[in-house]
């Protein structure tokens, strides 16, 4: 059996103060170093045997408290990545709404390609999940954390899982420093175990970004 903990980042303040981030590299701030540090010890516990992170720093940094505990080392893969945004990437949503009316109209009925250059929901569903593949047969029968972002998580799991958009819009964003377990044996192949795990520290944004 291989299991996969894939694990969102800490909190941001651009989390708190709904300020899209995309592909931006922004840090984690203090609640966020908390956070990391606080859940890194209940991950340790599952004897990880690999850690894989974003190479955005506020996954990376993530991924490192769980490393101090492990004495494991992060491999960095690009393709955990968040979604990018497009023309959106450091608006504030407000911002967004105001400047691109339709497009964010299309973005909150779930359009998978809204348009204003945003990353389209499929393109990320299949690089998220080209790397958690690639995660799972470098360590086969292991147990692997992947340190990523809201919507990369859940747009990878879905596209390992083989969920269409409709399935996905109905299953909870991960909170900050929570995660998702997902196993994968011969018979059933990969299937969902255990979803938004972690210790409650902050409320969950409205959306991940």
């Amino acid at each position: 059996m291989t299991r996969l903990i894939v694990w969102r980042h800490g909190n941001t303040e651009w989390n708190a103060t709904s300020r899209v981030q995309g592909q931006t590299d922004v840090s984690l701030n203090d609640l966020g170093r908390e956070q990391a540090r606080a859940a890194a010890p209940l991950l340790a516990a599952l004897r990880p045997d690999a850690i894989v992170a974003s190479d955005l720093r506020r996954a990376a940094d993530t991924a490192a408290a769980l490393a101090a505990l492990t004495g494991l080392p992060v491999r960095s893969d690009a393709r955990l990545r968040e979604r990018h945004f497009g023309r959106w990437q450091g608006l504030f949503l407000t911002e967004a709404a105001e400047r691109f009316p339709t497009e964010f109209a299309r973005w909150r009925a779930g359009d998978p390609d809204p348009g204003a250059g945003l990353e389209t929901l499929d393109d990320l569903g299949k690089r998220v999940a080209a790397a958690f593949t690639d995660a799972a047969e470098v360590t086969p029968g292991g147990t692997i954390v992947l340190a990523t972002h809201g919507g990369a998580a859940r747009q990878g799991i879905g596209h390992l899982l083989g969920w269409d958009h409709g399935v996905l819009r109905s299953v909870g964003s991960l909170a900050n420093c929570h995660w998702t377990e997902l196993r994968h044996d011969d018979t059933r192949g990969w299937h969902l175990r255990a979803h938004n795990v972690g210790l409650i520290t902050a409320p969950v944004p409205a959306e991940p970004v």
